[in-house]
């Protein structure tokens, strides 16, 4: 998955060519907020995205450009590493999550996010979102392509559900 910030007067997001503007969360599935906007007091606006791992276990948590190990991320061997422009999250020397510093305020984070049960969603700079169930099956999106699109106010921009299903834009 990745996805672009650049910090302004009004936070937006690019995840998967698609815009968000003034929306709190960009990505959720069922109840988990997977990519949302939190007010920092020393830097503004920025993302919060929690790390899971296949099995569920809650690994860690990312804060704007930095990544934070949680006890059971410790307990399951997760490794933080900072590298020069890099932060890599890496577990049995495998990477889970990255983010690149651009120039600034600017960042690119790539992941592979998976739920609290195990799915698997995926975004990168092709234009749909990707959910995949505990076999590896992806769960398609009929017909939908969302390329290039700008969404501003709403309090979710994309709601995955496990069964398939998503809504777009929710206010």
């Amino acid at each position: 998955m990745e996805n672009s910030l650049i910090f302004q007067t009004s936070p937006e997001v690019t995840l998967a060519t698609n815009r968000f503007i003034n929306v709190p969360v960009i990505l959720k599935y069922e109840d988990t907020n997977l990519i949302e906007i939190i007010k920092d007091q020393a830097i503004g606006f920025t993302t919060q995205i929690p790390i899971y791992h296949s099995d569920g276990t809650y690994l860690a948590k990312v804060i704007g450009n930095r990544i934070y190990s949680t006890k059971d991320g410790e307990k399951a061997g997760l490794k933080i590493e900072k590298h020069q422009n890099l932060w890599v999250c890496t577990m049995d020397n495998k990477t889970v999550f990255e983010i690149q510093q651009n120039q600034g305020d600017a960042f690119k984070t790539t992941a592979e996010l998976y739920t609290p049960e195990g799915y698997f969603v995926k975004c990168s700079d092709s234009p749909s979102p990707n959910l995949f169930d505990l076999t590896g099956s992806e769960l398609r999106f009929p017909g939908i392509v969302m390329s290039g699109n700008t969404f501003s106010g709403c309090k979710v921009g994309i709601w995955l559900k496990k069964n398939g299903g998503f809504l777009i834009g929710v206010n």
